[in-house]
């Protein structure tokens, strides 16, 4: 047997694999499949993948490599699971998932399938974050009115990040927060009353079978976007 005939079927293994986890993916959410991952979308499921991705960073904080594949398995799945639900709401599916971060790399890394010369790390860098630049303008240009945010911030640390720059740039939050009644309210507060509240009010969304993660950061998109609206509109 030829060297490239095993290369090839060494491919077309991986392939298979793929293949394999997607129409698993599919037939759990399909006719007749498992009826709680029927009922699962994006938002129910969210919570899965920081759970997933904090185990998997375990296993790389300490090198267990015994339990690292099962952890990034874990991980796949969530990727598979999203795009599977996405797919059925006809926006996309895992291939064009996995096609776009590939153009994405090839894009920017001229330096090895295109003819740039980049030697050091640094040069890649900085390349890699000229491409970005060049890729932004690309894009519909909008004045922002909020700062960009790390995109994995826990909930309550972007919530709390949206009211800070809520009461640093004095802008106008209309009927979807009430900045107003929080005058007085935070003197009353300490440390252990805030903890108090936060877990009675967690323990409660446990037995609602609500995600207060996702409730939280939602929300707090929520009166984001309809602030960015109303500072727009200019509206005091």
């Amino acid at each position: 047997m030829g060297l490239d005939l095993l290369v090839r079927r060494g491919l077309m293994d991986r392939v298979s694999g793929i293949s394999d986890l997607l129409e698993t993916m599919a037939t759990l959410r399909g006719p007749g499949g498992c009826p709680w991952d029927v009922e699962q979308d994006h938002q129910s499921i969210a919570q899965c993948l920081i759970d997933e991705c904090s185990e998997l960073l375990e296993t790389i904080d300490t090198l267990d490599m015994e339990h690292m594949r099962e952890e990034l398995g874990d991980v796949l799945l969530q990727v598979v699971f999203h795009s599977q639900i996405a797919k059925e709401n006809g926006h996309f599916d895992f291939d064009a998932v996995a096609a776009e971060i590939n153009e994405k790399l090839v894009r920017r890394h001229p330096h090895v399938f295109g003819d740039a010369d980049l030697e050091t790390s640094e040069e890649v860098f900085e390349r890699w974050e000229q491409i970005k630049a060049e890729e932004k303008k690309n894009k519909p240009q909008q004045a922002q009115v909020f700062k960009n945010l790390p995109p994995a911030l826990p909930a309550m640390l972007y919530a709390f990040e949206i009211y800070k720059q809520i009461r640093k740039k004095e802008l106008p939050t209309g009927d979807v927060f009430a900045a107003g009644q929080l005058n007085g309210e935070a003197e009353k507060l300490s440390e252990e009353e805030v903890g108090r509240q936060l877990f009675a009010l967690s323990s409660a969304c446990r037995d609602k079978g609500i995600d207060p993660e996702s409730a939280v950061r939602r929300y707090a998109q929520k009166v984001k976007m309809e602030t960015e609206a109303l500072a727009k509109e200019g509206v005091s």
